[in-house]
């Protein structure tokens, strides 16, 4: 079994993550990818914006039509700050020894990767895929992290990846259009739910 994990707050999860996720299973001929909305995430103390139901509701919505997508609570239940190590390590747990794991996420947070906890035991544990927009230079992994760590991080350049959550609840507070920035069912649970502004215009999804 080679099982994906693609984390994140996704607040909300909109088309650049499916891409991503999708492109990522045929690359690295993946019979699993489980989505895992991040708990509490470590490196954004002011945390997500929508609840961590709400983000996973959404994350179900954006997935169900892809029969290779799951979604995982797993983080959302465990107390306590969200780290990918622990993430890992506690599906590896549950998935068996013979679950080979595959990490993946965009490439600017790889970068960091030296701030993240036991970076070096993540990699022991899984492949990371770092996602990045096609001419992302290799040698910038290995200037932040070294060349021994880059070069065990597969690098995956995937067009049509401009869109982020930012924009797309900025484009809510403003009661902008969101269609085809997100899937369908997602517009419609953020127009439901009132979610980023006060008052969402139906319409304006």
């Amino acid at each position: 079994m080679r099982l994906g994990v693609m984390g994140g707050l996704f607040d909300p999860i909109h088309y650049g993550h499916l891409l991503a996720a999708e492109w990522a299973r045929e690359a690295m001929s993946l019979g699993e990818v489980v989505f895992v909305p991040c708990g509490i995430p470590p490196h954004r103390p002011e945390g997500a914006v929508a609840s961590g139901q709400d983000r996973y509701r959404m994350t179900v919505l954006a997935t169900q039509a892809n029969p290779y997508f799951t979604v995982s609570r797993l983080e959302l239940e465990r107390s306590g700050p969200s780290y990918s190590v622990d993430t890992v390590r506690q599906l590896r747990q549950e998935r068996g020894g013979d679950c080979e794991i595959f990490f993946i996420t965009g490439v600017d947070a790889v970068r960091e990767l030296l701030t993240w906890k036991e970076p070096d035991r993540l990699l022991e544990l899984c492949e990371v895929v770092a996602v990045a927009r096609p001419g992302f230079e290799p040698r910038e992994l290995e200037e932040k992290l070294g060349e021994e760590r880059a070069r065990r991080i597969h690098l995956l350049p995937v067009g049509g990846m401009m869109v982020s959550s930012t924009e797309i609840r900025e484009r809510v507070r403003l009661g902008l259009s969101i269609r085809y920035l997100t899937p369908e069912p997602v517009c419609e649970y953020i127009a439901a739910q009132r979610l980023y502004v006060n008052r969402c215009r139906r319409m304006g999804c």
